[in-house]
């Protein structure tokens, strides 16, 4: 039962980088947090202050999310909200549109 657990896990995971391949030459950024890798289109980033404490809010848009058990890692629109670093990368021209 473990091996096929296991098993299960590295399909799922080779399927998931076999799409990232194909996606990314469609995004402009590539965005990571502490929890999660994505994709998107447009990305829109505020500083928050308030009460001693500052988090970072940011909204994708037109984003691919890298989650393996998601069913759909499309989405229109994501809100991210983290007390830690964010990495936000302006993909290169030369890489859209060519593998």
């Amino acid at each position: 039962m473990s091996e096929e657990l296991e098993s299960y896990d590295a399909e799922l995971e080779l399927s998931l980088l076999r799409e990232y391949r194909d996606v990314c030459l469609v995004f402009q950024y590539a965005i990571e947090t502490e929890r999660r890798f994505y994709l998107a289109n447009q990305v829109d980033r505020r500083v928050v202050e308030a009460d001693g404490q500052t988090w970072i809010e940011l909204e994708l848009t037109d984003a691919w999310v890298w989650d393996m058990y998601r069913p759909s890692r499309f989405v229109p629109k994501v809100t991210v909200v983290t007390f830690r670093d964010v990495n936000i990368e302006k993909l290169p021209e030369s890489d859209l549109g060519s593998p």
